[in-house]
């Protein structure tokens, strides 16, 4: 079994720094991997297109940098979906739109060994995890127990119940929504609204009280500023597809100015 590198990571109380890719091309987490300054690199499976060689493939080359992978995932298919991550070697699972603790507690649940003392729901599989281990041994267990679970707290329920859900043990980590929750109250697309805002400071504010890691989703490093204020130690900065967009944007808009008149 392969370390999880992002459980190291928690365990031994450091800081973690991630990206996030919708693009399952291997060559994008090389990329990110030559650079040596990410611990991990989260691929949004919720947008993004894949199969399953390809969550094979982004984990095969993250080991080559001694990176994690974390796979955000649809709530419609989170237990497949979760488990056949997990079987490819991501060390972490996202679980979107969760609302209550019981809904937190299915999202561990599918994470855990099905053993008596652990009543999870994940059985003995010969998966890229195992090779070649098959059988369900001590091992193969406490990696199913490594497993880093993290909720997003995006819906208006969730801060509702927000300590429910951060007293269910096995949740390690959670991520606020702003786009989700504005628009679960009625506030579509008003990320900055002052209650949105107040909604996030009282999730990141508990989390850190309630020893559950809250991570900061960020664009540039300027924004980290905040959340360092906070006591938040783990952030996600960037985004692939939003990257590009705005070198495409900003550098074509600045060549057709340069053009103008020819």
């Amino acid at each position: 079994m392969k370390p999880n590198r992002i459980r190291e990571k928690l365990d031994a109380g450091e800081p973690t720094i991630g990206t996030r890719i919708h693009s399952s091309w291997p060559a994008i987490v090389e990329a990110i991997g030559h650079t040596g300054l990410y611990d991990y690199v989260e691929y949004v499976g919720e947008y993004g297109t894949f199969d399953l060689y390809d969550l094979d493939n982004m984990c095969r080359a993250a080991e080559l940098y001694n990176m994690g992978m974390m796979f955000k995932i649809d709530r419609s298919h989170q237990h497949y979906l979760s488990q056949r991550a997990i079987g490819s070697g991501f060390g972490s699972i996202l679980f979107t739109d969760c609302r209550t603790e019981e809904d937190a507690k299915e999202c561990v649940r599918v994470t855990l060994p099905d053993t008596p003392e652990d009543g999870g729901l994940y059985s003995v599989y010969t998966r890229r995890n195992t090779y070649m281990g098959y059988g369900g041994g001590a091992d193969y267990v406490k990696a199913m127990r490594e497993t880093v679970v993290v909720l997003m707290i995006e819906k208006k329920e969730a801060v509702e119940n927000i300590e429910a859900i951060l007293s269910v043990p096995g949740v390690d980590m959670v991520q606020w929504g702003p786009s989700d929750y504005s628009m679960s109250v009625g506030k579509a697309g008003q990320r900055g609204d002052p209650a949105v805002a107040d909604a996030k400071n009282e999730v990141f504010k508990t989390a850190l009280s309630m020893g559950v890691h809250p991570r900061a989703e960020i664009m540039s490093p300027d924004e980290a500023k905040e959340y360092l204020d906070m006591g938040v130690r783990h952030f996600n900065i960037g985004v692939d597809i939003s990257i590009l967009h705005s070198w495409w944007r900003n550098s074509g808009d600045e060549l057709r100015k340069a053009m103008e008149g020819v």
